[in-house]
């Protein structure tokens, strides 16, 4: 549970790479095949998730908590 609230904006930028690379795949996709991220439907989706997992982690998160 520790990991998950110290990371928890990345996970969110992977969760929305996923989305956002499988709208991609559906509306834009490739019409002929030869594509080789948007060709099918996973790579795309895992491809956007790398991409949205690593642009979230760039994000800096203050602490809340105060050192005494």
């Amino acid at each position: 549970m520790d990991f998950i609230s110290k990371h928890k904006l990345t996970i969110l930028g992977v969760l929305a790479g996923t989305i956002g690379g499988y709208l991609y795949y559906y509306y834009i996709g490739c019409a002929s095949g030869s594509c080789a991220i948007t060709s099918k439907p996973l790579n795309s989706s895992l491809y956007g998730a790398l991409v949205g997992g690593l642009l979230f982690s760039m994000i800096p998160v203050q602490n809340t908590k105060k050192k005494q």
